[in-house]
C-alpha cells in the first residue's frame, strides 16, 4: 500500500469533517510532527506522532494504520491511538458556558414574545421625580 498525505490521512481517520478544513489546518500550522510543521503532501507512516490542534482541543495522536479512504468511525479509530496528555483532555472539558442572558448575534429576528417583551421595557418611562410638585 502506497503511504498517504497527510491532509487526506487526518481526513481518512476523521480528525477533520473535509480535506479542505484539513489541508487549512496543516498549512496554518495546527498540526505538528514531533514539533515541527509539516505539509500536505507529507507521506504518513506507522509509528508517527502528531499534535493536533483544532477549536475542540488539543490532541495528539500515533498512527498505528495506514488508510487511504474515509471509513466509518469504528472502523478509524483502529488505525491510531489518542496519546493526549490528560491536562489537555480536561482542558476541554472545563470550557466555559455559560448564559449571559443576551441573544447571540446573527440567530435570527427575535420572536414575538421578545419584541413585547423589549418594547416594554422601552416605553416604560422612568418616575419623574419633579412630576409629584
Amino acid at each position: 500500500m502506497e503511504k498517504p498525505r497527510l491532509d487526506k490521512y487526518l481526513w481518512a481517520i476523521r480528525q477533520f469533517k473535509t480535506r479542505t478544513q484539513a489541508t487549512e489546518a496543516i498549512d496554518g500550522g495546527k498540526v505538528r510532527l514531533n514539533g515541527d510543521t509539516v505539509k500536505p503532501s507529507r507521506s504518513v507512516s506507522i509509528g508517527d506522532k502528531f499534535q493536533i490542534k483544532t477549536p475542540a482541543g488539543r490532541k495528539t495522536i500515533e498512527v498505528t494504520g495506514l488508510l487511504d479512504n474515509r471509513v466509518a468511525y469504528p472502523e478509524a479509530i483502529k488505525h491510531y491511538i489518542d496519546i493526549t496528555p490528560e491536562e489537555d483532555k480536561i482542558q476541554v472539558s472545563m470550557a466555559p458556558s455559560f448564559y449571559t442572558g443576551k441573544r447571540l448575534s446573527k440567530t435570527g429576528h427575535p420572536t414575538k414574545k421578545q419584541r413585547r417583551d423589549l418594547e416594554d421595557f422601552l416605553n416604560e418611562a422612568p418616575a419623574d421625580p419633579d412630576a409629584g410638585e
